[in-house]
Order: C-alpha cells, then sequence, then structure tokens
C-alpha cells in the first residue's frame, strides 16, 4: 500500500509539471480558494451539508471509471480495490474533517465512506455489438446516447427521482436531487471524443462548440424537467427552482466547454471539469467575487476550449 500511494504521489507530480508551474500557482491557488469556500458555506447549513458526501462521491466515482491503469492493477493485485478505497477516502479526508469541524458528524462520517465505495464501480468500456437498441436520443449528441445505453445512469435518474418524491414535503431532498442530475453530467462528459471523430465534421471550433452546448442544454432540459416539477411543488416554490434550473444551466455549460480546454489529455479534461463545478458551487454563496470568479472562468473556458480545438480544424 505504502509503494502504491508513493507512485500515485509520483504520477500526479508528473501530470502537474505537464499543467506547467506558473498555471497551477495561478489555478491551484484560486481553485483551492473556491473549493475552501464552497465547502465552508455547505458545512454551514445543515441541509446542504449532505451535498458534500454527494459531490466528492461523483467526482470520484466520474474519475475512477476513467482510470486507465485498472487493467493493469486487476492483474497484478488481485486485492487492488482495497488499494483504492483507501487512496479515495485519503482524498476525500479534508472535506471529511471540515464537516466534522462545523459539528456535522453523518455526512462526515458518510463522506470517506462514499468515496471508499467508488472503488467498486465497474470501469467504463465501450461496447462494440452488430445491431444495437434504438435510443432515445439524436445520434449528434453522442454522449447522451452513449450515457444511454449504460444502466447505471438510467437508473440513477429513477433513484434521484425517486429520493425527489420521497421528499417532496421539503424543499432540500428535490434540491439535492436536482444537484445530483447535474453531477451525472460529469459522467456523460467525460469521456472525450477521439480525434478522428472530429476531423471529418470540425469546419469551426466555435460552432462545434456551440452545437454541443446546445444539445447538451436541450437533452438536460429533458431529463431535468420532472426533478424541477417535484421542486416545483415543493417548498421552493417557482423563484427558487428557476434560480436553481438557472444555476444548474450554467454549472452544464462549463462542463461540457471543459471538456474541450486541454483535449484530448483526459486527465486534465477531467480535473478542468471538476474544477468548473467547483466554481459552479462557490456561486452559490452571498459573496458576488464569486459571481466575477465565474464569469472569468467561463470566459477562459471559452477561449481555451475554441484555441484546443483549432488544430482540428477541418477546412
Amino acid at each position: 500500500m505504502q509503494n502504491y500511494l508513493l507512485l500515485r504521489g509520483r504520477l500526479l507530480g508528473r501530470l502537474l509539471r505537464e499543467l506547467g508551474w506558473v498555471r497551477l500557482l495561478l489555478l491551484g491557488t484560486l481553485l483551492g480558494l473556491v473549493a475552501a469556500r464552497a465547502l465552508v458555506l455547505a458545512a454551514a447549513h445543515a441541509g446542504a451539508a449532505w451535498t458534500v458526501p454527494l459531490v466528492v462521491a461523483g467526482l470520484i466515482v466520474s474519475t475512477h471509471r476513467q482510470r486507465a491503469d485498472l487493467p493493469f492493477l486487476r492483474l497484478m493485485v488481485p486485492a487492488f480495490r482495497r488499494w483504492l478505497a483507501a487512496e479515495y477516502a485519503l482524498l476525500s479526508l479534508p472535506a471529511a474533517l471540515l464537516l466534522l469541524a462545523y459539528g456535522r458528524v453523518v455526512p462526515g462520517l458518510l463522506t470517506p465512506l462514499l468515496a471508499a465505495g467508488a472503488a467498486l464501480a465497474p470501469p467504463a468500456t465501450a461496447r462494440s455489438a452488430r445491431r444495437r437498441r434504438a435510443s432515445l436520443f439524436r445520434s449528434v449528441a453522442f454522449e447522451w446516447v452513449s450515457a444511454g445505453r449504460q444502466g447505471g445512469v438510467g437508473l440513477g435518474w429513477v433513484g434521484l427521482l425517486t429520493l425527489a418524491l420521497l421528499t417532496r414535503h421539503t424543499a432540500t431532498g428535490p434540491a439535492l436531487a436536482l444537484v445530483g442530475w447535474v453531477l451525472v453530467l460529469l459522467e456523460v462528459y467525460g469521456p472525450a471524443e477521439p480525434w478522428t471523430w472530429l476531423l471529418p465534421v470540425l469546419t469551426s471550433p466555435r460552432r462545434w462548440l456551440a452545437a454541443r452546448v446546445g444539445w447538451a442544454l436541450l437533452y438536460f432540459g429533458l431529463t431535468v424537467a420532472p426533478l424541477a416539477a417535484v421542486l416545483l411543488i415543493s417548498r421552493a416554490g417557482g423563484g427558487a427552482t428557476a434560480g436553481l434550473l438557472l444555476w444548474a444551466s450554467a454549472v452544464a455549460t462549463t462542463v461540457v466547454l471543459a471538456k474541450y480546454a486541454f483535449y484530448p489529455h483526459a486527465t486534465l479534461g477531467r480535473l478542468t471539469q471538476a474544477g468548473a463545478v467547483v466554481v459552479g458551487f462557490s456561486i452559490v454563496g452571498s459573496n458576488p467575487a464569486y459571481g466575477a470568479l465565474w464569469a472569468a472562468c467561463f470566459l477562459g473556458l471559452v477561449v481555451k476550449s475554441q484555441r484546443r480545438l483549432a488544430p482540428y480544424r477541418y477546412d
């Protein structure tokens, strides 16, 4: 276990060097402050504290399913999932300790447990077959087509809708269900498509990104509509529901843009998406500075993603 954690630390250091020390110093400090602020805001409220275990577990599960070293670990170490569980629990300790410091005992204990449970999630694999069942989504929205063929995403939607219905007498339950569906977007838009998909169709990075964001918002809106309806009839009311939907749409947009910010580097793309979600949670607070921070990050993702896709442009 000690050698494994040491290896993971070295790989993380190599990845950070690829990102660049100047950019790491600026973005890392900014992201750290935003993450700390979001955790403090969530821990300070009894209802919002329950989002921390869900967010941490969702981010870890999404990253775990895209790990490239899972086949290697399976061959070399039969009990590799215990190593992964320990690694994920250690990664979630800062959030858990902050919750415990604010007296949120149950969410604090639940955070490392859910994070460790992410090691049981199966890896994301591309299934091939001669015949596929018809999809409810258009083929151009290939991310949603792939997600629709994964049973876990559909079961997750049913589970979140059930949670919203069972807690409709409160505003917290339906709101958490809607936030949970936002986190599912990290799984839907996590894997980056091969560059060979872009060469025949990418005539303009701006139009490509606009299409990706448009299809994402369309299908996200259709799938989130039942959750929003339950939230509307709860104690939240129309104003809070509209505000939460606006926030969810903004976060969904940044998740799609962050997918291409470091394309085709999968790990940096996942870290950027996680950072976009953390910045999105930071604007929930009353401090207007975080709204300006989110706007700056949004514009940076727009520019960065267009520049990253420019070499794949086909004329």
